[in-house]
């Protein structure tokens, strides 16, 4: 049998789904709190900077840094804060105008 390095040449298809796999898990979702103010807080999404304002999002209000910063971002239009337990569509924040109906919540 001939190896990956061996001189016996590969069948393209083979090849084709041989990089496929290779390719899996390379990609990530990054999510960063760049910054946290009286006003809300931003979020860095694959270089576009988002504003989430307590007004919109009063969930973060009352909540701390380490549980904001604790944000994780499962797939491209979903964020999740696990201590808060808070989903939030990146859509949502991108387009406010399109999701009328906002979470009630006192600051």
């Amino acid at each position: 049998p001939a190896s990956r390095s061996g001189s016996v040449a590969w069948n393209s298809s083979w090849n084709s789904t041989w990089r496929k796999f290779e390719m899996l898990g390379l990609t990530t979702l990054a999510v960063e709190v760049t910054h946290i103010s009286n006003n809300g807080l931003w979020l860095l999404l694959g270089g576009e900077e988002l504003l989430l304002t307590y007004d919109q999002f009063p969930c973060f209000y009352k909540a701390t840094v380490d549980q904001i910063s604790h944000v994780e971002r499962p797939t491209q239009n979903h964020l999740y804060w696990p201590e808060l337990d808070v989903d939030i569509a990146v859509e949502s924040i991108s387009r406010p105008l399109a999701f009328p109906l906002f979470a009630k919540g006192a600051r």
